[in-house]
């Protein structure tokens, strides 16, 4: 089973993976907890070229690409061996996230975004996203209460209107009508959040 947990930066994800693996850990099954970009030692170098806010001339399409590149990596090291010998897969941000950020974010063209996309993944979809919807200022505000304001990331640093249009990219994403998205209230206590995902799995009968 592969999971993702997506949303805007401070809307709880990293804290919900956690709280999801060791349920699922609970219950005897093996589960993997990864994240994006990253997972793997090649894909954490990415991230870390990524992330850091000295890269500041970072071209859109370079960011976009390097996203891909993590990806990939990620994909072949890490998420299809584990899920091909039998274990749940639970990632923090998938490809979602580069449609949300890079596409809406970013603005560049949701086409090209989608077709990096595709050659990044080969059409390899997770079974269930969460999405976390958060008003982008509130997961903003979080994020600088719990970590203050000079340790943000290169991304995190990005200016409220970047992240208003990120916040609509989620929107729309959940708007599509796939089966695997489901929607969560980020705004209440991180039980009541866990909950509620507890309860959509079962209401499919993954749990």
């Amino acid at each position: 089973m592969f999971i993702t947990l997506e949303g805007v930066d401070g809307s709880g994800k990293s804290t919900q993976a956690r709280k999801l693996e060791e349920f699922l850990t609970a219950k005897g099954l093996e589960v993997v907890l990864t994240r994006e970009p990253g997972g793997t030692d090649i894909a954490e170098q990415i991230r870390e070229i990524l992330l850091n806010p000295d890269n500041d001339k970072m071209h859109y399409a370079t960011e976009l690409m390097l996203y891909a590149a993590a990806r990939r990596q990620h994909l072949e090291e890490l998420i299809l061996p584990a899920l091909k010998r039998g274990a749940w897969v639970i990632c923090d941000r998938f490809s979602d996230s580069t449609i949300a950020y890079q596409g809406y974010g970013r603005e560049i063209p949701l086409e090209k975004v989608e077709e990096i996309n595709r050659i990044a993944t080969e059409g390899i979809k997770p079974e269930v996203t969460f999405i976390f919807s958060l008003p982008a200022n509130v997961g903003l505000e979080r994020i600088k209460a719990k970590r203050g304001i000079g340790s943000l990331d290169r991304l995190e640093a990005e200016q409220g209107d970047f992240y208003k249009r990120v916040a609509r990219g989620f929107e729309h994403i959940a708007t599509q009508g796939e089966h695997r998205i489901i929607t969560i209230d980020a705004s209440v206590s991180e039980e009541e959040v866990f909950n509620a995902m507890l309860v959509r799995l079962k209401d499919r009968g993954m749990i």
